[in-house]
């Protein structure tokens, strides 16, 4: 009886141990996929920065201009 206890304890620390590393790495991905998140996040911002300002650039250029010779 006292080996199969010991036997059974055995097995629920190595399943722990497997458990414990299983976490670390879901943690590990997590984080790794916040970080990209996050500079996913800035880039989309500065594109939008970027995108207002050809937007007002060009709003600007076709209202300065004068219309084409055949109206």
């Amino acid at each position: 009886m006292a080996d199969s206890l010991e036997e059974r304890l055995t097995e629920l620390e190595v399943r722990l141990s497997f458990v414990d590393d299983t976490i670390v790495a879901l943690s590990d991905t997590v984080a790794a996929h916040d970080r990209q998140l996050h500079a996913l996040r800035n880039a989309l911002d500065a594109l939008r920065i970027d995108l207002q300002a050809v937007r007002g650039t060009l709003g600007q250029a076709a209202q300065d201009e004068p219309p084409p010779p055949h109206y």
